[in-house]
């Protein structure tokens, strides 16, 4: 392995990555374990989360399956007990995990829509990045959350979400500041339009999605692995020098228009 492919090199370090039994997150929990990290794959049901472990180990990684609705506080504080029982020790933290239940203007959605999306999108990360933090301290570690484009430009129809992905970026740039003391880096991705299942009210319409990949420079949507290589990149000494940083992976969606 020479010297620039080593820095990617993730093998002793241990990886959460929430969200990820399918779509954009089992697609960052596969490239950090073939990296070599020890990958712990997280989302809401014990099933979904050891099948996408199982399939790792049988292609030769190290993932144990972890369920956890980010949204339970006992199910936070259980992801990182079970995290250091097994493992021992926390590396990297991806906040992958979100929702976005409502699809509309503003003034149409209630109350209880907006504490649901909050509490997911933006309460969990922190408290689950404050959770992991201590065990951070003694060798750094790395925070990468993923937002998205909707939190540095707003959509259409997509506001309270677009709220809730600003506000994780400002997280991720205060996490960088007070906690770069202690070696711990955090960044944020902010993706485009990804073909998932989470975003197929948007791609599944033929004109919606005809209206976007004619507008942006590279004219077509993402597949999920393509998040993976720039997440890569933040977990690992490769980017040792980055942090507070927004870094976009959108197809050129931001500079079109």
């Amino acid at each position: 392995m020479d010297r620039i492919t080593s820095k990617f090199d993730l093998s002793g370090k241990v990886a959460i990555v929430t969200g990820s039994s399918k779509g954009i997150g089992r697609s960052i929990a596969q490239g950090l374990a073939e990296n070599g990290a020890k990958v712990v794959v997280s989302s809401r049901k014990q099933e979904a989360v050891e099948a996408v472990a199982s399939a790792f180990r049988n292609q030769g990684m190290e993932a144990i399956g972890i369920a956890c609705h980010i949204g339970d506080a006992v199910q936070r504080q259980n992801l990182v007990d079970e995290t250091l029982k097994s493992y021992g020790r926390i590396d990297v933290l991806v906040n992958n995990a979100a929702i976005n239940p409502f699809y509309g203007p503003l003034e149409a959605a209630g109350e209880e829509v907006f504490d649901k999306i909050m509490e997911v999108n933006v309460k969990a990360p922190w408290l689950l990045s404050n959770l992991v933090q201590p065990h951070m301290k003694d060798e750094g570690g790395s925070i990468i959350n993923i937002a998205s484009v909707e939190g540095v430009h707003p959509g259409f129809r997509l506001g309270l979400y677009s709220m809730t992905k600003a506000a994780l970026i400002m997280l991720t740039k205060n996490q960088a500041k007070e906690w770069g003391k202690y070696g711990i880096r955090s960044n944020v991705v902010c993706p485009g339009l990804i073909k998932t299942k989470f975003s197929q009210a948007l791609w599944s319409d033929e004109k919606t999605l005809g209206m976007y990949t004619s507008t942006i420079p590279l004219k077509r949507m993402a597949e999920p692995d393509e998040m993976a290589g720039l997440v890569m990149l933040l977990a690992s000494d490769a980017g040792s020098y980055m942090t507070g940083g927004v870094y976009t992976a959108d197809g050129g969606y931001l500079i079109s228009g």
